[in-house]
């Protein structure tokens, strides 16, 4: 019989209930706390009147009320689907409208953009009445039968034509990458994750939070990443894992006071979401003397869960995302799906019980990327002789800004809706800090005038604030070939690199 998270948080419970399951802002649950807690809101949302696998909405900021809310919606039996707090109005209405959410869950904090969302629920919670439920509300709860291959989560990701696409994980998902994870980074129920990186992308929640759960360890909970207040609170809290991109690790290099702090319990530093530069790896090891670091590579459709560079390999195999984690297989391929000898380039695809149940409303786009259990994951990479995995393109035309995807062509859906633009072509622009950030080369109409500053405050409106232009350039034409397609390609040398 197969052991689901919301079995073994249970089994905690009851085996080692002062066990410390989660601390936020001082506050501690123990695991007999936070599974009575999920319980609690699982009975309430029961009596609201929803049906098995409908789907809850979760629209929240870094908590331990965000984990209780996801084990409280899987626990009533129906989807949890957590939404990316960054993205603008009209993204987030689309998220809504295309799952068809009947609930939400919601942070207060929050407010001011769910009011500009002409959506209607059937149930809507914010966390000052959650907290009121879980002290109060003592209706039973009915027990759910859940199915390994029930959908659990719903985690939309953007798709390279541009419109979010909702992944599909299932209870069996979940439980294996939690395994696959916590044997990766040796795990234990000592451990203490620290995660500031946001709770509603998969990698904060499935290879950190659900894989320290599984072993029964401290998941501690920073609401966002803010330099000195995170180094302070990794040195206050004793944690012994801890998660960053690598844009946040240039940061904590350069900021005041990091030689002064003391890191007595840390072992493990964990970097992912965008490359690693040989440099930045090199001087993260030499200033966290004697702790180690790993790379973790995977996308949202494998829960994420590929590959993993470990430390004795991070600056011999430079730039390599390292070998296929337990439990999964990974190959290149070429067009046809063929395996490609070391050395080739061709598309990554992965196999394993990671591997997602489908895109939610989208079969065609599921077929596409689901062909014989392997799941066709749109980076471009190679084997060495010595079975290292290596990225040679992030999805073609992706931009990653800190760790946060950007299509290209989200961003120039919303610039062609200005009547002065003819043409536009958004490219990565190098950044010190995040990596890379947008850059839009705009054609406008003939007789028109429009200015920078005015297509990005009409940006502003319609996009989150990562995937606004850094830049726009004015040209008279965009560079095509002969079939009338834009040549990225030839607009990326005129990328500056301030």
């Amino acid at each position: 019989m197969t052991m689901l998270m919301t079995d073994i948080l249970r089994n905690y419970a009851t085996q080692q209930p002062k066990g410390v399951a989660t601390l936020y802002d001082g506050k501690k649950l123990t695991y007999s706390e936070f599974y009575k807690n999920a319980e609690i809101l699982a009975a309430y949302l029961q009596e609201q009147g929803f049906e098995k696998d409908d789907v809850i909405a979760l629209y929240t900021l870094n908590s331990d009320l965000f984990l209780v809310a996801y084990i409280g919606v899987q626990l009533a039996g129906y989807v949890v689907m957590p939404i990316n707090t960054k993205l603008a109005a009209p993204e987030v209405e689309f998220i809504f409208n295309h799952s068809h959410a009947k609930g939400l869950i919601y942070d207060e904090r929050l407010e001011d953009i769910l009011t500009d969302i002409p959506y209607s629920f059937q149930h809507i919670v914010g966390f000052e009445d959650m907290k009121d439920v879980i002290k109060s509300y003592d209706g039973p709860r009915q027990t759910i039968k859940l199915e390994p291959n029930d959908t659990a989560v719903v985690m939309y990701t953007s798709g390279t034509t541009g419109k979010p696409k909702g992944v599909m994980l299932t209870h069996q998902n979940i439980v294996s990458t939690a395994a696959i994870w916590s044997s990766s980074m040796t795990m234990t129920n000592e451990d203490r994750m620290f995660i500031c990186t946001p709770l509603f992308h998969c990698a904060g929640l499935h290879v950190f939070a659900m894989p320290m759960f599984f072993k029964g360890g401290t998941v501690v909970i920073e609401e966002a990443f803010s330099p000195t207040n995170t180094l302070e609170q990794l040195a206050k809290t004793d944690a012994t894992i801890f998660f960053g991109v690598p844009s946040m690790y240039t940061i904590i290099l350069n900021t005041p006071g990091f030689k002064e702090q003391i890191f007595k319990n840390l072992r493990l530093l964990c970097y992912g979401a965008a490359p690693m530069p040989y440099e930045l790896v090199k001087q993260v090891k030499e200033a966290f003397h004697n702790i180690k670091v790993q790379n973790l590579y995977g996308q949202t459709e494998n829960s994420p869960a590929a590959t993993s560079l470990l430390d004795t390999d991070a600056l011999t195999k430079i730039g390599s995302v390292g070998k296929p984690l337990a439990q999964t297989e990974v190959c290149v391929v070429d067009s046809f799906g063929e395996p490609m000898p070391a050395g080739e380039v061709g598309e990554i695809c992965v196999k394993g019980p990671q591997v997602m149940k489908g895109y939610l409303r989208n079969p065609e786009e599921t077929a596409r990327t689901i062909r014989d259990g392997w799941l066709y994951s749109g980076d471009l990479g190679r084997f060495d002789e010595e079975g290292y995995l290596y990225i040679v393109d992030r999805k073609k035309d992706m931009i990653i800004r800190g760790g946060e995807n950007i299509y290209p062509i989200e961003v120039e859906e919303v610039l062609y809706q200005l009547p002065e633009i003819l043409e536009a072509a958004v490219v990565g622009l190098p950044h010190e800090v995040y990596g890379e950030v947008p850059k839009a080369f705009v054609v406008l109409k003939e007789g028109k005038n429009l200015d920078e500053e005015a297509i990005l405050a009409y940006c502003q409106t319609k996009l989150a604030k990562y995937k606004v232009p850094q830049e726009i350039e004015f040209l008279a034409e965009l560079p095509r070939n002969a079939s009338g397609k834009v040549l990225k390609h030839t607009l990326r040398p005129k990328v500056s690199t301030h």
